[in-house]
């Protein structure tokens, strides 16, 4: 199978992308406070759990990308069982990106909490947060375990930072104890934004001191933006720990780059 996509590198000239930047700057806005009324409605903000939120979150995620331009190209299979997914972290994009794929709940840091309208509307989706650094990854991976054992799917972003999309940093193995402590499988699953050549495009990550409304700005200027996700095969994690099953996810996320 042919796993080759591209994206535009750099923003397009002129004046047609301008006007198109500042359209979809308002259809992203509009659509942020759709988010808004229908998670209110769905009473997503004091019961996110439910079946129909789960739905109508996938849906918005699906049109969301199709507002910023994105061409999703996805690959391999997933689980469709309650699965621990850990994924690379490139960019806030890859949220809505993986969301828009199957029904599941993120771990964040707490920092997005706290960002207007997408912290409210993270919370209704049933996201869970951690502060960095906090110690507090005992307590977490118990939430989640609990999560996975109601049926729920959970991914975790275990570099606990986002990169530039080259390559992986080392995974932080503590939240590998809530597959274990849950019996369910780990699925790690690949996110790469490409440039015309097939290679990373490194002006997509959202790294270090940038801003959300700065990084929105920017993307907002390309005419398409060619992602590809990859559902790796899934580990068994029985008779394992948590350092050696982080370290065979780790290495089958690695083949990937």
């Amino acid at each position: 199978m042919n796993h080759s996509v591209s994206v535009e590198s750099y923003p397009e000239r002129g004046v047609w992308p301008q006007l198109r930047r500042v359209w979809r700057v308002a259809g992203v806005v509009l659509y942020l406070l759709w988010g808004f009324v229908l998670a209110f409605f769905l009473g997503a903000f004091w019961s996110p759990y439910r079946p129909v939120i789960l739905k109508a979150k996938q849906r918005w995620c699906w049109r969301f990308l199709r507002i910023l331009g994105v061409e999703l190209t996805v690959t391999g299979s997933r689980v469709e069982t309650p699965v621990f997914l850990v994924s690379n972290h490139i960019s806030w994009l890859d949220i809505p990106v993986i969301a828009s794929q199957r029904h599941l709940y993120f771990l964040s840091k707490a920092e997005v909490g706290a960002w207007p309208l997408i912290g409210m509307l993270a919370r209704a989706m049933g996201t869970l947060f951690i502060k960095r650094g906090s110690g507090e990854s005992v307590r977490v991976a118990q939430e989640i375990a609990g999560r996975l054992q109601h049926g729920h799917t959970v991914l975790v972003f275990p570099e606990g930072t986002t990169t530039d999309g080259t390559g992986l940093r080392r995974f932080f193995p503590q939240l590998f104890d809530a597959p274990l402590l849950a019996q369910v499988p780990v699925q790690p699953l690949a996110i790469r934004y490409l440039d015309s050549m097939g290679a990373a495009d490194q002006s997509l990550a959202f790294i270090g001191d940038d801003e959300f409304h700065h990084h929105l700005w920017s993307i907002l200027l390309r005419r398409k933006i060619r992602v590809r996700l990859h559902f790796c095969e899934p580990l068994n994690g029985e008779g394992l720990n948590r350092k050696t099953l982080c370290s065979l996810a780790y290495e089958r996320l690695k083949g990937q780059f």
